[in-house]
């Protein structure tokens, strides 16, 4: 079951406040502890408090504070895109958004307010954030204005968008709509919505579209003269009272405000005489233009009346204060508890709520995002903080990865090198790395040098290597590190950026070896894509491996995507799918194919297939109809080095993805090699997964 649902508009005064309030009351009948999270709210700084937040924690008495509904003003989110990236502010959403997920039973999140400078970029934003929380949506589209073939394209529209990045749509609310247009929208997206997508239609309802007095009052900055126990009225029309009484009384309608300059007193008193007759509709208030209030007379004549009307008088002539008024949207306020109630039966009445509630339930997270992910394994790394080495301390990429793992408290470091010459180096950069907060060790220097010499002469004695090869050995840092490793001094380590591979792996293949059941090394890179995280193996470590080789190698990827948080779905590559190709590259692959099958029954394995079967739905489905794995590949496993390595660097390259590792699965204990090209975000990505590594040991 999903913990949470985004709520999305498509434009703005889409009503998604409805939804909001519709849906939390919704749940709080089936879970104790509800949160609500808007990420980017509308208000700047001078403003009060945003109102939807205020009034749906007021309400419905959220548990929660008012600073930890939201993550952002749209003015910030916009400042920070600019001196920074759109991911650090996706980052911050995700990290507000989890905290809240950690402590609540459901989380209700709503997007945007569209009042930024461009729809489509603010549409763009709500699918990145319903993206990156893994959140189903239910997409809210307004009809207010629109014809029938406006309000079905724009739901089809908005449910296109959605699907084309994989976020899953629960439901389509098409609201606003007028009431001739209600059956033929209703007919129309049900015949063409997918069955699983819940549909509602809610008709225009002037008791939620309509602003009160006290609404109309706060937003023209007004003077309330008389009337303020009647605030709470209706104003669902308006008319300019600036004609003769026969006239103007033919213009009062339900609900009423009568925008009129204040000296006439006649539209005054006549104004109030209808709203007090029974042959008349009710008025509900009046507005007075150009800074004028009434003569004395009329002021008067107004005390001695039980009840008044509310009367406002603004500073704004009558032209500009009919446009004004006409231009205010009705919000759902905490002290409307009428509208609100209003709102949560319309919910009620217009939503399908069995089955609303029946698709939350059945719904499950979609795929991992790259920003999801990461924030996943830096959380995870910080939950058992591990003690990790890094041999190569002269290299400034080490250093300034060192200095953001520090500060971020996520894991404990050695850094192997001379301290001076790292202390010049950091000085000199402009580093902030506080070296009283990591050890420094020179390995010839270190008071465990020569134990670490001992150990190395029995472990490798029998391989020819004499106790003055072992002293040798240990001044080299990959030596020395993997040492700290194997004795326990350190829970894994993370070189190779100075190094090749073979240096940095050597070490631990001849002494801190495979583990019990694992015959060969291998390696995956976590593919951080724009909207997805897959992992590749073996693109590090194994030139030509066996069919049996191949097979460990996904057995041990299949895991490693496991304890990651990645459904493991296996694509066996090859360059023919299913029975199609015949050869000696084929068979290995499908062969491979057969052992997994036999070894891990559990797993989805497909194979032999080609990539463009395994990642494409289209493809996968027309190639390898029926396959649970076709189309939708998480784990990839390339049949020989020659392949993998160009075909994560030309995937790297080409789309930008972020590529984390490679990882080496087998050993017993964690040790990491970086590509000597590797950047600071590579480093500090391969120690955060090293350091994961080291809880399970």
């Amino acid at each position: 079951m999903i913990k949470t649902v985004f709520i999305a508009g498509t434009e703005p005064y889409s009503g998604k406040s409805i939804v909001s309030i519709g849906l939390v009351n919704m749940l709080l009948g089936k879970a104790q502890k509800i949160g609500y999270y808007k990420p980017i709210i509308t208000q700047n700084q001078l403003e009060e408090k945003d109102n939807h937040i205020h009034t749906i924690l007021n309400y419905f008495d959220l548990p929660m504070t008012f600073e930890d509904s939201y993550a952002f003003t749209w003015q910030q989110a916009m400042q920070q895109m600019e001196t920074e990236t759109q991911g650090e502010v996706i980052d911050t959403i995700i990290r507000k958004f989890k905290y809240l997920e950690n402590k609540y039973d459901f989380t209700v999140v709503e997007g945007t307010d569209y009042t930024g400078d461009g729809s489509a970029f603010e549409f763009d934003i709500n699918v990145q954030i319903a993206k990156n929380l893994r959140a189903p949506v239910i997409v809210v589209v307004s009809g207010e204005g629109k014809s029938t073939a406006q309000v079905v394209n724009g739901a089809l529209t908005a449910l296109h968008n959605f699907d084309a990045r994989e976020i899953q749509v629960l439901a389509i609310v098409a609201n606003k709509i007028k009431p001739e247009n209600v059956n033929d929208i209703e007919e129309l997206l049900k015949q063409q919505l997918p069955p699983e997508v819940v549909l509602a239609i809610i008709p225009q309802d002037k008791g939620l579209l309509s602003p009160t007095m006290k609404e109309i009052n706060k937003k023209l900055k007004g003077k309330l003269l008389f009337g303020e126990e009647l605030l709470s009225n209706q104003a669902d029309t308006f008319v300019t009272g600036a004609m003769q009484v026969p006239n103007f009384l033919n213009y009062i309608k339900e609900n009423v405000v009568i925008v009129t300059p204040g000296d006439r007193g006649d539209i005054i008193i006549s104004a109030l005489q209808a709203n007090l007759s029974t042959t008349y509709p009710k008025v509900s208030g009046i507005i007075l233009t150009a800074g004028q209030e009434p003569e004395e007379p009329i002021i008067k004549l107004l005390n001695g009346l039980q009840t008044v009307i509310p009367i406002i008088a603004v500073e704004t002539g009558t032209f500009q204060t009919s446009i004004d008024v006409g231009a205010i949207r009705s919000k759902i306020t905490s002290d409307n508890t009428r509208k609100i109630q209003l709102a949560i039966n319309t919910f009620n009445k217009c939503v399908n709520t069995a089955e609303l509630d029946k698709r939350i339930v059945t719904s499950t997270p979609s795929g991992i995002t790259p920003r999801m992910f990461q924030y996943q394994l830096t959380e995870w790394a910080k939950s058992s903080k591990k003690h990790i080495v890094l041999p190569e301390g002269k290299d400034e990429r080490i250093l300034k990865a060192a200095a953001r793992l520090i500060s971020q408290d996520i894991v404990n470091l050695t850094i192997l090198g001379d301290v001076n010459e790292i202390s010049e180096k950091i000085n000199r950069l402009g580093i902030p790395l506080d070296l009283g907060s990591v050890r420094i060790v020179n390995p010839a220097d270190d008071s465990y040098y020569n134990d670490y010499v001992e150990t190395l002469y029995e472990l490798r004695k029998t391989k020819n290597v004499n106790m003055e090869m072992a002293r040798d050995m240990m001044t080299d840092v990959s030596y020395f590190g993997t040492m700290m490793v194997y004795k326990g001094h350190a829970d894994g380590m993370v070189s190779g950026a100075v190094h090749t591979t073979q240096h940095t792996i050597r070490p631990a293949l001849q002494f801190v070896k495979t583990k019990p059941g694992i015959s060969v090394v291998s390696s995956i890179f976590f593919m951080c894509l724009p909207d997805r995280v897959c992992i590749f193996g073996d693109c590090a470590v194994n030139p030509n491996p066996t069919a049996e080789q191949l097979a460990e190698i996904a057995i041990s990827s299949a895991e490693s995507s496991i304890r990651f948080g990645i459904e493991p779905r296996v694509a066996m590559l090859s360059y023919s799918s299913g029975t199609s190709g015949e050869g000696a590259d084929v068979e290995k692959v499908r062969r491979a194919t057969e052992i997994v099958k036999e070894r891990r029954p559990d797993l989805k394995v497909e194979g032999p297939i080609q990539y463009d079967a395994a990642v494409d739905p289209v493809v996968g489905s027309s190639k390898l109809p029926g396959s649970e794995v076709a189309g939708q590949a998480s784990v990839l496993i390339f049949p020989d080095l020659n392949t993998g390595n160009n075909t994560y660097k030309a995937v790297q390259r080409e789309t930008g993805a972020l590529a984390i590792g490679p990882m080496l699965q087998g050993l017993n204990k964690p040790v990491n090699d970086l590509s000597r090209g590797c950047t600071v975000d590579d480093i500090f990505n391969t120690v955060i997964i090293t350091a994961i590594q080291c809880q399970e040991n």
